[in-house]
């Protein structure tokens, strides 16, 4: 099973993830505004099972997300600072990658068939959004898990 590898600014930490994502995220909340110091976050949507931390220890920030109530465990570097994944409370099966964390972030594509945005009512208002892909204005499910429509776009918006 092909591998990718990635870590901090300061090399203190590495990890590796095996396989395809399942999905990759990208997230305009103010979380991931403030987490990234960016517009959005792009996040690759791993099984917990295929992250494996190659290389010291993360430390853990833990905060209740604003949109669900359920905890989100923030991975990274304790001595540069360095975000590298997340768990969930919400999701424990799952883990998602600060995909700019990778040793080669290009290998993640964000396409139609394997994306989605999330939280777009909180967006930016310079951020154009794509074509053809499933935009959320909050999360994808509510509370119950209920899955909520998506909005499809014809043209860039």
């Amino acid at each position: 099973m092909e591998t990718h590898a990635g870590g901090c600014l300061c090399g203190a930490v590495r990890y590796e993830t095996a396989g395809a994502p399942q999905r990759v995220t990208v997230c305009h909340c103010r979380y991931c505004q403030r987490a990234t110091g960016a517009a959005y976050m792009v996040e690759p949507i791993f099984p917990l099972a295929a992250l494996r931390v190659t290389q010291g220890t993360p430390a853990v920030h833990s905060q209740a997300s604003a949109g669900s109530g359920k905890r989100v465990h923030a991975h990274f570097c304790a001595a540069c600072g360095t975000r590298l994944f997340l768990t969930f409370e919400r999701w424990p099966e799952s883990c998602g990658i600060y995909a700019g964390t990778y040793d080669d972030p290009g290998w993640i594509v964000a396409g139609p068939e394997n994306s989605r945005h999330i939280f777009t009512s909180v967006r930016r208002p310079d951020t154009v959004l794509p074509a053809a892909v499933a935009l959320y204005a909050e999360h994808v499910a509510a509370q119950d898990g209920t899955p909520l429509p998506a909005r499809v776009l014809d043209a860039p918006e």
